[in-house]
């Protein structure tokens, strides 16, 4: 078994090659091409720490990946990144492992990216005008840089719940994206008239308000993929015109569908469709000036897609058929 460290990932497999295997996951979740079992989450009470664990396997892979990710909030007080992880490929054929990509969380952060990229493509019209990103951590960044290869926007406006973060954000992205990145002072300024919001925080308690989202915008929700989780308030997808899930069976047990269902104000069978459903053409992305809500969770089906590719990305020899 190959270890393959962060370093190395990171200079062989990046935003194109993670929207790319995004896309095709999606693109075999939608036509019925893949093992998926249900996510696993363990909360670390003491300490406020969280860890997933997903998997899956597409069908005619030569291999298969198993995921580890963490989330441990309190970490930048010890001056530690909050997330990390691990991904483990095995042959598809065997059983056996051939890789343990040790990649600190990287590939989580660039497939997580590339779904929100890959939504935005399929759910909203171009140019944008105003972008808003809710949230002013890493994500933010890796969601900024993603949306930046499918889209081209007027504005992008960043909010977090400390304006000095957010301010640091907005520099860093206005300097290697090289345009023009705004601090917004709260998540309302941050969000009106925007054309695309997306959250990307791990809000426990409602972020964004139906009143300030306007016809016509789309709202991809990031941060929920606990069932504690909340970022927007049930009204957003009650007034939503389309609700779009990354899996239905996911999102009706944890992120913000699961909240709106909870609430009673959306039912399962006003789902619109899953995002691989729009990737195949079964069901249609955007039509005219619609509100759009996309709820993305993490789906195993990303991580085993990112894990394939970065082994592919980092490893010499392939294993029989």
């Amino acid at each position: 078994m190959q270890v393959i460290d962060e370093a190395t990932l990171r200079a062989r497999v990046g935003p194109a090659s993670a929207l790319d295997a995004v896309e095709a996951a999606f693109r075999a979740l939608g036509e019925g091409r893949v093992t998926l079992p249900p996510p696993m989450g363990l909360e670390i009470a003491p300490v406020g720490g969280e860890v997933h664990v997903k998997g899956a396997y597409l069908a005619g892979a030569p291999v298969f990946a198993v995921k580890i990710a963490s989330g441990f909030y309190a970490n930048a007080e010890r001056g530690l990144p909050s997330g990390s992880g691990l991904m483990l490929v095995f042959d598809a054929s065997t059983g056996f492992p051939l890789a343990l990509l040790q990649d600190n969380g990287y590939l989580t952060d660039l497939r997580t990216a590339a779904a929100g990229a890959l939504a935005a493509k399929l759910l909203t019209a171009e140019p944008l005008g105003k972008v808003a990103i809710i949230g002013s951590g890493l994500q933010a960044r890796f969601q900024s840089r993603a949306l930046a290869d499918v889209r081209t926007w007027r504005q992008l406006v960043v909010w977090g719940r400390h304006l000095e973060h957010a301010e640091r954000c907005a520099a860093e992205l206005a300097e290697h994206l090289d345009r023009p990145v705004e601090a917004a002072e709260s998540a309302e300024a941050a969000v009106r008239d925007a054309d695309l919001i997306v959250t990307v925080t791990p809000s426990r308690v409602p972020l964004v308000e139906a009143d300030w989202v306007g016809d016509g915008a789309t709202v991809i929700a990031v941060g929920s993929d606990g069932p504690d989780k909340q970022e927007l308030s049930s009204s957003v997808l009650e007034r939503a015109d389309k609700v779009v899930a990354d899996r239905i069976a996911q999102c009706v047990e944890l992120g913000e569908i699961h909240h709106a269902i909870r609430d009673g104000v959306l039912s399962r069978e006003r789902i619109h469709g899953e995002l691989g459903q729009i990737v195949i053409g079964e069901v249609a992305g955007r039509e005219g000036r619609e509100r759009i809500v996309c709820d993305l969770t993490g789906v195993g089906v990303q991580d085993a897609a990112i894990a394939e590719a970065a082994w592919r990305a980092t490893c010499s020899e392939t294993p029989p058929a």
